[in-house]
């Protein structure tokens, strides 16, 4: 492929980048982001939040959703209670955690901030890169975020973001270390959001779950249609389900939504040995019009209700963790499809 690619082309900027870009207006004012298109997919992952990938889009189809707050970057009430919904912007994915991935908690005196502090804690030693790679040309993007404290955790999270021209794969690799030489709480939790126009009352969420339930209701969801959209409804409330998924021999995994009338799709591919928890957020609402992909080292429930199950996951100092997932763009056309 190399060689027919670079006959017909003089720089292979002409299909494939990774760009720096900073935002000018609105509370996106200054936020730095790196821009990558490869081929006929478009992404943008924000520096300043996580290296977060913030907008998605598959032959300038949209597939994140972006909620009412609209894109913007770091802001005084990030971490202010649930002042943070005000910039919950949602985007393709935010990761939740380390010490909360659920609502704003108390846990004795300490406050845990909403889904955590990594959400928007900007990247250090960031780095982009695109090399050929045999005859494959790959797209890269590298850095680390550090949730610190004086006399508290010392979290490290680094992160490699990496897609190869002409694949429609983004794998996100993860690795978190505690630096710090006290044991250390460890929640971890993808929040991926898919939206219009990828989600609409014809699309179809296909789970492998061999047990779902209602969150609050402690009951079966069987009768529920956690597997079924609506047309928006106005004032409608949100739903959060927990599925139990089934998974292969070496603990791989998937939720898939596809959408027949695009020919489009997002898969998520990854393994229940690093994430055991599978959470799903649908909002049919009217204007908060989303279904939330949530894979987890732990429920939604909040790190006091972890420790009293007994199932809190920690780092012990200097020890790291990993996690992978695998995006996956279906497209019909390619054969690259699920049927539901």
């Amino acid at each position: 492929m190399k060689q027919e690619l670079l006959k017909k082309i003089g720089s292979m900027q002409q299909v494939a980048y990774v760009r720096n870009i900073q935002f000018d207006e609105g509370r996106a004012r200054g936020m730095k982001a790196v821009e990558v298109k490869s081929g006929e997919i478009t992404f943008t992952a924000m520096e300043d939040k996580c290296l977060d990938i913030c907008q998605l889009s598959y032959k300038g189809i949209g597939l994140n959703f972006l909620s009412k707050p609209g894109l913007q970057g770091r802001n005084q009430y990030d971490t202010n209670g649930a002042e943070a919904q005000r910039s919950m912007m949602c985007g393709l994915f935010f990761t939740c955690g380390t010490d909360n991935v659920g609502g704003p908690v108390m846990d004795g005196n300490q406050q845990l901030v909403m889904h955590g502090r990594l959400r928007t804690t900007p990247a250090e030693h960031v780095c982009c890169d695109t090399y050929w790679e045999m005859d494959h040309y790959k797209l890269e993007i590298k850095g680390e975020m550090r949730q610190a404290m004086l006399f508290g955790e010392n979290i490290v999270l680094r992160r490699t973001i990496s897609t190869i021209y002409e694949s429609n794969v983004i794998h996100i690799h993860d690795e978190v270390t505690n630096e710090a030489f006290a044991e250390a709480p460890l929640m971890f939790l993808y929040h991926y959001n898919i939206g219009y126009p990828l989600l609409d009352e014809n699309s179809g969420i296909i789970l492998p779950t061999q047990k779902t339930t209602l969150r609050g209701e402690g009951m079966s969801a069987s009768n529920l249609n956690w597997d079924k959209f609506s047309k928006p409804v106005d004032n409608l409330p949100e739903q959060v389900f927990y599925h139990n998924l089934i998974a292969d021999r070496e603990g791989n995994t998937t939720a898939t939504i596809v959408n027949d009338a695009l020919g489009i799709g997002v898969q998520l591919c990854f393994n229940k040995k690093q994430f055991p928890y599978f959470t799903q957020w649908k909002s049919m609402a009217s204007g908060d019009y989303v279904v939330g992909l949530e894979p987890g080292n732990c429920h939604v429930d909040g790190r006091v209700e972890e420790r009293k199950q007994g199932t809190l996951k920690t780092l012990a100092p200097l020890e790291t963790a990993v996690f992978d997932i695998d995006i996956i763009i279906l497209d019909r056309d390619k054969q690259i499809w699920i049927t539901h």
